[in-house]
């Protein structure tokens, strides 16, 4: 089964997240573009280099159009450029939560009829979102630092302080957070939605303690291993994957996994619009979709660029048929991220 057919048949529809069902057909054809820039906000490090590699490049060669690059997406600073009518950016790349969260409340422009060829997509876009990549969250290692057997392989094992001692790490937003306390308290993944908050705050404040660095900029999620601030860290598979080639030889546990959508979306207001629609058609053409994925080792959403990925970058793919993983549901962050986010930033200066 390859794993395109594997994203259609656990589609993400089944688990909630209805926000992946409308194709994209708003709109009217718009003007060509009258500028040769777009600023694009996206995530640092090894990532930031392989979406330039995989995409970004070719899309300035074909086009013409200089792409700022700006590192680590944050949805209150498109909120205050949206409400403030003071937009700086054009395309934002974001996962699941921030992009559902960010439709709900009107942050993204519709996208243009005709812009995305749809049968080549494994999950549809919406009005206003375009799935990049389907990625694995999951608990990352040193395998130099302790023997085999003493790190963490699971959510329940990552919260165990008794049996696995150390500094952790956690993203310093509630999405994937909460997911992963529950997980760690019995919770099974197919009951996660809708999330119990208060069951998952009470499974933090016992981990709490011990998490040492809570991560905006997804790079730290390694450096943190790498320099020693760190025993064991929640990141991605793409980033070991990425770093051990690199030569740093860290590790990343597939026995659970949190599974998710990364998004394009282009911001309400961008001064370079039109740009920004080119540019989303491209990064989800097949080519450019194999391009990227292989370096990043995520799962595509063009079905075209499957078949054209290595068999070691399909190693490193997310399992959407394991039981033990959990899928997010973007349609219940859309609804929660803003609430619950306040929340736990109340929560962290505690």
């Amino acid at each position: 089964m390859t794993e395109a057919n594997r994203l259609t048949r656990r589609n993400f529809m089944a688990s909630g997240a209805s926000l992946l069902a409308a194709p994209a057909i708003l709109g009217a054809g718009r003007a060509l573009a009258s500028t040769n820039k777009l600023t694009f906000v996206t995530w640092g490090g090894t990532y930031r280099d392989s979406v330039y590699e995989g995409g970004i490049r070719s899309f300035t060669e074909k086009t013409g159009i200089e792409v700022t690059i700006i590192d680590t997406p944050d949805l209150a600073k498109v909120k205050a450029q949206v409400m403030t009518g003071n937009v700086e950016w054009d395309v934002f790349d974001a996962p699941g939560a921030m992009g559902a969260s960010g439709s709900k409340e009107g942050y993204w422009e519709a996208f243009d009829e005709g812009l995305f060829d749809l049968d080549d997509l494994a999950i549809a876009p919406t009005a206003d979102l375009a799935p990049f990549y389907t990625w694995a969250g999951g608990i990352a290692y040193d395998p130099s630092k302790k023997g085999e057997g003493e790190y963490p392989r699971n959510f329940a094992e990552y919260f165990d302080l008794e049996k696995f001692p150390g500094r952790r790490t956690f993203r310093d937003r509630p999405s994937e957070t909460l997911e992963a306390a529950l997980l760690a308290d019995g919770v099974a993944p197919a009951d996660l939605y809708p999330l119990d908050v208060d069951r998952a705050f009470a499974a933090l404040d016992r981990i709490k303690p011990s998490v040492a660095s809570w991560v905006a900029a997804t790079p730290q999620t390694i450096t943190l291993l790498q320099t020693g601030e760190v025993d064991f860290s929640y990141s991605y598979s793409s980033r070991v994957r990425t770093t051990g080639e690199a030569g740093a030889g860290m590790a990343f546990s597939f026995d659970q996994t949190l599974n998710g959508l990364e998004y394009l979306a282009v911001v309400k207001g961008a001064p370079n619009r039109e740009n920004a629609m080119k540019f989303v058609a491209h990064m989800l053409s097949p080519e450019v979709q194999a391009a990227t994925m292989e370096l990043l080792a995520n799962a595509p959403v063009s079905k075209g660029a499957v078949p054209l990925l290595s068999e070691e970058s399909r190693k490193w793919l997310p399992d959407m048929e394991n039981a033990n993983n959990a899928l997010m549901n973007d349609a219940w962050w859309a609804d929660n991220f803003e609430t619950v986010s306040r929340r736990f930033k109340e929560w962290m200066l505690l």
